[in-house]
């Protein structure tokens, strides 16, 4: 990997997928995950619960066996979702009970928070809906060096399909975490703070709009999209710990 590609010479870095994390998270503090619709953003609603969220690889047979082992729920496919089902979906866990233990699988944002994990870094996990809270928890850790990753979408072949509604979560936090100088915050992390600003006088609108929007409004989940729109709902702040995301706001 080219050298200039891993952003080294500044602080505050920003990239997208896999691949984009391993290049700029080398001598990181903090990794900040950002897969709004809607890894991240169901996350931060289980934890809205006081629920303690298992993240796990987008495999429904072996999370269900991990599940069982951890005494916890699993959360199954949209697709496979519906009355009394907690699945990926925000809405199916805002109307959970809460408390316990649920396994979460993600093809997206799950493999990014393990491959991030095995790095030493910290693992945060950010949406819109606790962009502001996530930063200040990143703020008070003060000269730390952090990669925000947009997680994105997969194409049907598999190659990432970078997804807008990821650009604004990322760049959401990255504002946040302002005023970016451009002497410590790339490029790239300020541009994607600017598409946020960009975008933030119509974050629902927006939202309903792009294509993994319209996609999930397609489908039916038109509340999931309402929910991910819920900029600054929630002051919780989901750190990876072991194996399992647990609200980190009041240790900050």
């Amino acid at each position: 990997m080219l050298p200039a590609h891993r952003q080294g010479a500044y602080r505050v870095r920003f990239d997208w997928g896999p691949v984009g994390a391993a290049a700029v998270v080398a001598d990181c503090d903090v990794a900040v995950v950002v897969d709004v619709l809607s890894f991240t953003t169901t996350l931060t609603v289980a934890l809205d619960a006081g629920t303690v969220v298992h993240p796990f690889r987008w495999d429904p047979d072996s999370a269900a066996t991990y599940a069982a082992e951890l005494g916890a729920a699993v959360a199954v496919g949209r697709s496979r979702g519906g009355a009394g089902k907690v699945s990926l979906s925000p809405l199916s866990v805002r109307g959970a009970a809460g408390g316990g233990r649920l396994v979460l699988p993600s093809p997206n944002g799950s493999a990014l928070c393990f491959g991030l994990a095995e790095t030493g870094v910290t693992v945060l996990g950010a949406s819109l809906r606790n962009a502001s809270a996530v930063a200040r928890w990143v703020r008070r850790r003060e000269g730390a060096r952090v990669a925000v990753i947009a997680a994105g979408e997969r194409w049907p072949d598999g190659s990432l399909r970078p997804a807008a509604e990821d650009l604004w979560g990322a760049g959401a936090v990255l504002h946040a975490l302002g005023p970016l100088d451009p002497a410590e915050a790339s490029p790239e992390s300020r541009s994607a703070a600017e598409a946020f600003v960009a975008a933030s006088g119509d974050l629902t609108g927006r939202l309903r709009e792009c294509a993994s929007g319209r996609e999930l409004i397609d489908k039916g989940f038109a509340e999931d999209v309402a929910i991910a729109a819920e900029f600054d709902a929630t002051a919780v702040v989901p750190v990876l710990r072991g194996d399992a995301f647990e609200d980190g706001s009041e240790s900050t």
